[in-house]
């Protein structure tokens, strides 16, 4: 009796143990089958996102190819403006050393008029009152030593001159 209490034991755990077993098992194949279908779901979005890809990359050549039809297009004009402004820059450089001579020579000429008056007016006799007026003015516009802007004046038309020389 005691032996078949044991094999019933025996058969009863083995029953529970495989009671226990077959519900692991079924719950590992839950487990699998959704990993599964995740992987489905996965491999679609890829395949979606590939061709996405793929029609983007081909976009991004083509606008490529456009933008740089578009700037040789442009080259060109490019290359105009900066022959326009290397011509506007011998433009202002021409004008500015025909308004310093201009400058120079209004000078040197109300410098000849400036002395021609004084001779004149040394040679009459004046008035005290007169000689006042001619020494006011005298004080007010005589030549005083050169200012830095006539400094200046000569070093731009000095280095225009040996610019224009260089250049011919």
């Amino acid at each position: 009796m005691i032996i078949e209490l044991s094999v019933a034991l025996v058969a009863v755990a083995f029953a529970v143990l495989v009671f226990f077993l077959i519900k692991t098992l079924n719950s590992a194949k839950e487990s699998l089958d959704k990993v599964s279908q995740t992987l489905q779901e996965v491999q679609k979005t890829v395949d979606e996102l590939t061709y996405e890809i793929k029609t983007t990359v081909r976009h991004a050549n083509d606008i490529t190819a456009d933008v740089q039809g578009k700037i040789q297009k442009i080259d060109p004009i490019v290359d105009s403006v900066k022959n326009l402004g290397d011509v506007m820059n011998e433009l202002t450089l021409t004008v500015k050393q025909v308004s310093v001579t201009v400058i120079e020579k209004y000078r040197k000429s109300r410098e000849l008029k400036q002395k021609a008056g004084e001779v004149a007016i040394d040679e009459k006799t004046l008035t005290p009152a007169e000689e006042r007026t001619v020494k006011s003015y005298d004080a007010a516009y005589a030549k005083k030593a050169p200012g830095k802007v006539a400094i200046a004046l000569k070093g731009v038309d000095a280095a225009a001159a040996i610019w224009q020389k260089f250049r011919h």
